[in-house]
């Protein structure tokens, strides 16, 4: 698996060439990333009617989307990095959501691109639309709704996400509400910008699997970690950061998995979902336990994270190494694996190659047995939290530290 890490290099730089970079200002104000969704390719989920897999031919998709961060102006941006054609999207909408697949009268904005009021994103592109002015509430919520008028074949996305979405036929993106059924997954777009209060400096991005996708928290309420540290972060007196969740379930950081919705390995990823999202100043990295859970040896998991590492460093960006969340009991765990577990924590804890630690498992243990999640904050399967396991995730990270320049 070394090898594998290795080779992943010229991967890597080819998933450069994925993201256009974005404008550095809006209407004289610095842009941050406020909401983002790491994307897959579309693929049929055997327990999941997310039409990603088959795609979509004139259909509205209207996304759901929580901000960490507001703002007088919003950009959306519109993907179709894993497309094996071209995605012509007929029209767009942003809205503030008001409940369900309302918006609030009087906040619907039409999108344009480069003035016009559709776009074709090229295969492996991702587009941001225009700026539009909209005054959004940090720890708001839009819907952002996207028409989709000819057949897309598979359709980039993002398969879980703890929040339920909506379709419809036909062109409703310009509808208040009304004519959409459930939808589970975000098609179509992947980022939303704000131009913030000039208080917030950056984004930090938590980068990781299931854990920090959606855990087992309860859904349609905004519980997972990165959600709770936006929560933190928006009540910071001064100086704070926004937060977007480059969370994917199941996701591997050395290694791809055979099945298509979990995504593409970490060290590959980085690049376009840490790296390149707005205004970045810091990663927090927890990943591996998927990687453990295949028995991946531990100098592979540490060569992982120090590809992680030179990329972001390479890139001006803080790294903060996340220990992985303890998992004994659950059906992942051996003995073997337990101690792997407990090398990558030491290294992460003690290597001093990150620029800070944030001690998951220490904040998440049982009394007394560092290796088992504490019963208050186990979902059920020992291996992921619930909503109160989450919440004392983000409790565990220093504030101050992260806010440190």
């Amino acid at each position: 698996m070394a090898g594998h890490v290795g080779k992943l290099a010229a991967a890597v730089a080819l998933a450069a060439t994925a993201v256009l970079p974005p404008a550095a200002s809006a209407h004289g104000a610095p842009w941050v990333a406020s909401w983002a969704a790491s994307p897959v390719v579309g693929s049929d989920i055997p327990w999941s009617d997310c039409p990603a897999g088959r795609g979509l031919r004139d259909q509205t998709v209207r996304n759901v989307v929580f901000l960490s961060a507001g703002g007088g102006s919003v950009r959306v941006r519109v993907t179709n990095a894993f497309g094996s054609t071209p995605l012509h999207v007929g029209r767009a909408t942003v809205a503030v959501r008001a409940a369900g697949d309302a918006a609030v009268p009087g906040t619907l904005r039409t999108l344009t691109f480069q003035g016009r009021p559709g776009v074709t994103v090229p295969v492996g592109r991702e587009l941001f639309s225009d700026p539009v002015r909209l005054d959004v509430e940090a720890l708001s919520t839009l819907l952002v709704s996207a028409y989709l008028p000819e057949a897309t074949g598979p359709l980039t996305n993002h398969p879980f996400t703890a929040q339920g979405n909506y379709l419809a036929a036909g062109d409703r993106t310009g509808a208040l509400s009304g004519g959409f059924a459930d939808t589970p997954c975000w098609m179509v777009v992947d980022g939303v910008d704000v131009a913030p209060a000039r208080r917030v400096a950056g984004t930090v991005v938590a980068f990781g699997d299931s854990i920090t996708d959606t855990a087992s928290t309860t859904g349609d309420a905004n519980h997972r970690w990165p959600d709770f540290l936006a929560r933190r972060l928006d009540a910071v007196p001064g100086r704070t950061l926004s937060v977007v969740n480059a969370g994917l379930g199941g996701n591997r950081l050395i290694a791809d998995r055979d099945e298509p919705y979990w995504g593409v390995a970490g060290v590959t990823r980085v690049r376009r979902d840490v790296l390149a999202q707005t205004g970045v100043t810091a990663v927090i990295v927890l990943e591996a336990v998927n990687d453990i859970g295949y028995s991946a040896p531990v100098a592979d998991l540490i060569a992982g994270h120090r590809d992680v590492i030179a990329q972001a460093r390479a890139a001006g960006v803080k790294v903060y190494g996340g220990t992985v969340l303890p998992f004994k009991g659950s059906f992942i765990w051996t003995g073997e694996r337990e101690a792997t577990w407990r090398a990558l924590n030491d290294w992460i804890r003690t290597s001093g190659e990150f620029d800070g630690v944030v001690d998951f498992a220490a904040a998440t243990a049982a009394p007394g047995d560092p290796a088992t999640l504490d019963p208050a904050y186990d979902s059920g399967d020992h291996l992921h939290p619930n909503d109160a396991g989450t919440r004392a995730m983000a409790d565990a990270v220093d504030l101050a530290a992260l806010l440190r320049r």
